[in-house]
């Protein structure tokens, strides 16, 4: 990485659920904190900016977890990636690697996460999201 970049300017958001987190494992996830720690995880990992929000509006789907792009790949237009029911440990590692490849804008969507993408119309992707810093 270029001296003149700093790792926020080139490392994508993670916006998840504080409500809906843990619902796709239904009380058989066997880890202690479940999705929320696997989220921790990856952010304390340096692999994403973590925030966790109140109600993403999608309460319906569980695990609602939003990917958002690095600051320098939404200027080039890169959109936030909306997921449903993204729990576990694979889906987890997925996400992990597709966000340490640079995530929305800079890596391709792995193709088994692509099954869990809730698509979104493009003047509502950003609602409820915190603004980028």
């Amino acid at each position: 990485m270029p001296a003149d970049v700093s790792p926020t300017e080139t490392t994508p958001g993670l916006t998840a659920c504080r409500l809906c987190a843990g619902e796709t494992l239904e009380g058989r996830d066997p880890l202690p904190g479940g999705q929320a720690a696997r989220l921790r995880a990856v952010a304390d990992a340096g692999a994403a900016r973590l925030t966790f929000v109140d109600c993403l509006d999608e309460c319906e789907r569980g695990d609602v977890v939003v990917a958002r792009p690095s600051p320098a790949c939404r200027r080039s237009g890169a959109r936030p990636v909306w997921f449903e029911q993204l729990a576990g440990d694979d889906a987890t590692a997925d996400l992990d690697g597709w966000l340490r490849a640079g995530g929305p804008g800079a890596s391709p969507l792995p193709p088994t996460l692509a099954p869990l993408v809730i698509t979104r119309a493009a003047a509502t992707a950003d609602e409820g999201l915190p603004a980028e810093p």
